[in-house]
């Protein structure tokens, strides 16, 4: 007789019932919870029993191209208040065993489940929960259901954003994974960032302490910073890179590397060498190209090819990859639209949001409110939606935000 999570009755077969229904599983940090099955036999069984979970065959896609598996899920179990031991769900069969015991009018079955943020594509998964005599006789059968839901990001799932005051100190503003208010309060990483005239973010940022940047001094030489992971202090001690690059009216991020404009307009590329804890991260320069000093800004993706450059006339223009084809790092702009001399800082972010967008667009304007635009993909590269959303507001306390 098999019956409803959380209602019980009497039976020749016995009850199993999930206590407080089915149960509710943040798919993230939060942690793991708990859910407790019941079991009540009837009278006249002795001897031990044996109990089984079988869940069903996963069928749904997991991000990060992995196949159908219960892989996100970190289960452990429990039988009448005893130790937790781990209990996969990945096993032959997706089939769970418990431990046998001694029959009682009532046993206790707990099922711990930790789940990581991939899990919430699980959604609602219902298992069946099955009790046997020695013989195999099916003594209390009856449904286990569990919840997956959205939780919150891991922390190498979320990025920072980063702000230095006009004091030289270096803020870290981590994600959230939150739509309704995507930055977490802010975490100081240190002093003395004023000694820089430009930072540059090379790779993606994590809330895990991951990324590196680079920052020119006031005398021209460039430092890499290469991210520690460790949240606390993100970045380990620097390493100098090499002088003269106060050639450069600007300097931003491309996969890995970086494009610099000189005085004359002209762009260059550093593609980067993947080098650790060396100076030599980039590859000798190659030109991209003239005409860029027509651009009041130049913001591009530090962990993607993309570009986003407004004019003098405040005209936002797009720049996407070009697939080292021999016309450059990017592909022939396109146009996003005007209004964009109302800020005053535009920085690309990631994963700022629950919708898991991987690249967005930043924008501060002029009275210090910080919005954020969504970007498509288009032959021209990304480009940020019509809408923004307000995320912040007092951020004209920064001089550099990235």
């Amino acid at each position: 007789m098999s019956l409803s999570a959380g209602a019980a009755t009497a039976s020749t077969t016995g009850t199993v019932v999930q206590e407080g229904g089915p149960l509710v599983v943040p798919s993230g940090e939060e942690g793991a919870v708990t859910t407790r099955i019941t079991v009540t036999l009837p009278t006249g069984h002795t001897g031990p029993v044996k109990a089984r979970l079988l869940l069903p065959t996963p069928t749904w896609e997991l991000p990060d191209f992995d196949t159908p598996a219960y892989e996100p899920v970190t289960p452990t179990c429990s039988v009448n208040g005893g130790a937790f031991w781990s209990c996969p769900w990945d096993s032959p069969g997706n089939e769970v065993r418990f431990a046998a015991v001694e029959a009682a009018t009532t046993i206790t079955y707990d099922v711990r489940v930790d789940a990581d943020s991939r899990a919430a594509v699980m959604g609602n998964l219902t298992a069946t929960f099955e009790v046997t005599d020695g013989a195999g006789t099916v003594i209390g059968s009856g449904p286990v259901t569990f919840q997956f839901v959205k939780g919150t990001p891991e922390n190498y799932r979320r990025t920072t954003v980063l702000a230095r005051d006009k004091a030289g100190v270096l803020w870290q503003y981590p994600s959230s994974g939150r739509d309704d208010k995507p930055l977490r309060a802010r975490q100081r990483i240190g002093g003395g960032w004023n000694i820089y005239t430009s930072i540059t973010s090379l790779t993606y940022r994590t809330a895990a302490g991951e990324g590196n940047l680079v920052a020119r001094d006031k005398a021209g030489v460039l430092w890499y910073y290469q991210g520690s992971g460790d949240p606390a202090a993100p970045f380990k001690p620097r390493v100098r890179v090499g002088g003269g690059w106060n050639t450069y009216t600007a300097i931003t991020g491309r996969n890995g590397g970086l494009v610099a404009r000189d005085r004359d307009g002209v762009l260059w590329d550093y593609w980067p060498t993947h080098a650790e804890n060396s100076s030599e991260i980039f590859a000798p320069r190659r030109r991209v190209g003239g005409g860029w000093n027509q651009y009041t800004a130049l913001a591009g993706q530090g962990s993607g090819y993309n570009a986003v450059a407004r004019d003098a006339g405040g005209v936002l223009w797009s720049y996407g990859y070009a697939f080292e084809n021999g016309t450059g790092p990017y592909s022939p702009r396109g146009r996003v639209g005007g209004g964009w001399n109302a800020y005053n800082t535009i920085a690309w972010a990631q994963n700022l949001n629950s919708t898991g967008h991987a690249d967005d667009l930043l924008a501060r304007d002029k009275t210090g409110h910080l919005w954020l635009y969504e970007t498509v993909d288009t032959n021209t590269g990304r480009v940020p939606l019509p809408t923004r959303k307000e995320i912040g507001w007092g951020w004209d306390i920064y001089d550099a935000i990235l």
